[in-house]
């Protein structure tokens, strides 16, 4: 059943859905990524809570002109102007009192959302238009999606990801340095509403698929997966849409393969499904990596002590650091080093030695600061270098270098 969701055998409904979450995820995880950059990530939550008082609000006004209320773009309409008010009284607070942005958009948050919740409590109890379901823009919901919605959803991403990749340039300037950016001539105030528009954007396209709620997962795990990836903000964003496509339309199949499942809880599990993969396998930045990176450096810690203690006759009491002595063939199996051992053991007592000088004389201060005990010395200074700090050593004749 599954595969033939994702191959997209289960009707014209769930090809309508599929499509149009994939779309919807793109842009969202583009879109998210210069917010995340931004640090500004709480602020989607504030816009997307924002947008239950212009939904109702359009509700009302379309019955009130005879129609039944539930035209789609209508209500989109409604809830991107109450996005945009809400996002102007946060953009207030912050310039014009003390509150912190945090403190504004718990402020704008609640009070949006709960006119929306009392507007939607209200409109429940009337009798005109089709007020029935219209709950579901809190946690989305595409059953019966119609050809114009899929298409009204379409579009709105379409042109939201256009809009993306003409401003990518000045959108990441800003995202990692305002103030360069504002010494750059480029207008910040403007990059930073220009963003803020579009993830308004964003969330109002997603308000009929994931909900206004969960939208917010949607602008965040993509961006957030992406980083465990890569370094660059390119590759950010293009791996941040990926992963916002592919969940959105695994997502999607899989509310389509099994009866009564949400596609938007969905998506956004199938979304934290990438995320949680991505932390524990990534390469550089995951948790398996990181755990490899202290075992390896556990080796070396356990191989340099080992090495040192044989090289000044003591003895080893450490079962890890004999067993990895004797698995590099440094030691015998009753603890008495082989000739190769004897060598790298005097070869660390010479580097011990060599660091040691290096420490204490200024003129190799930079030289001094990458210390850390297991660094090769012929890593940091020239063999010239070396053989004047071997000079000031003195020592016997033939210790390896």
């Amino acid at each position: 059943m599954l595969s033939d969701a994702l191959l997209l055998q289960l009707g014209y409904n769930a090809t309508l859905v599929a499509a149009g979450a994939t779309l919807l995820g793109i842009s969202a995880g583009v879109a998210g990524t210069f917010l995340f950059l931004r640090k500004r990530a709480l602020v989607s939550d504030a816009i997307s809570h924002a947008t239950l008082p212009g939904v109702c609000c359009a509700f009302l006004l379309m019955v009130a002109l005879g129609g039944d209320g539930r035209n789609l773009v209508g209500l989109l309409a409604g809830s991107a102007i109450s996005a945009w008010i809400g996002l102007w009284c946060l953009s207030w607070i912050t310039r014009n009192t003390r509150l912190a942005e945090d403190s504004a958009i718990g402020a704008v948050l609640s009070v949006f959302f709960g006119f929306g919740v009392v507007l939607l409590t209200v409109i429940q109890t009337l009798g005109a238009g089709r007020q029935a379901g219209l709950e579901s823009f809190l946690l989305g919901s595409t059953a019966g999606m119609l050809w114009s919605d899929a298409v009204v959803i379409a579009a709105g991403g379409a042109v939201t990801l256009t809009l993306i990749l003409l401003l990518r340039r000045p959108l990441t300037l800003v995202a990692f340095d305002p103030e360069y950016a504002a010494a750059r001539g480029v207008p910040v105030d403007r990059v930073d509403l220009a963003m803020m528009g579009l993830v308004m954007a964003v969330t109002v396209v997603g308000l009929k698929i994931v909900g206004l709620i969960l939208i917010v997962a949607l602008l965040i795990i993509p961006p957030v997966t992406a980083r465990f990836w890569t370094d660059r903000a390119d590759r950010v964003a293009v791996l941040s849409g990926a992963t916002g496509g592919v969940a959105g339309y695994v997502g999607a199949a899989i509310s389509a393969s099994a009866p009564n499942l949400p596609t938007g809880p969905i998506i956004v599990i199938t979304c934290f499904s990438l995320f949680l993969l991505s932390l524990l396998f990534a390469p550089n930045r995951g948790v398996l990596a990181a755990v490899l990176r202290h075992l390896r450096f556990q080796k070396r810690v356990h191989l340099r002590q080992g090495l040192l203690a044989l090289a000044q006759s003591q003895p080893i009491y450490e079962k890890l650091t004999l067993r990895l002595l004797r698995r590099a063939g440094l030691v015998r199996a009753d603890g008495v080093a082989t000739e190769a051992g004897r060598a790298r053991a005097a070869k660390a007592l010479r580097d011990e030695k060599r660091w040691e000088i290096v420490r204490s004389d200024q003129s190799h201060e930079a030289a001094a600061a990458l210390y850390d005990g297991l660094r090769d010395i012929e890593t940091v200074l020239t063999t010239d270098q070396i053989r004047d700090i071997d000079a000031r050593i003195g020592g016997p004749k033939g210790v390896p270098a």
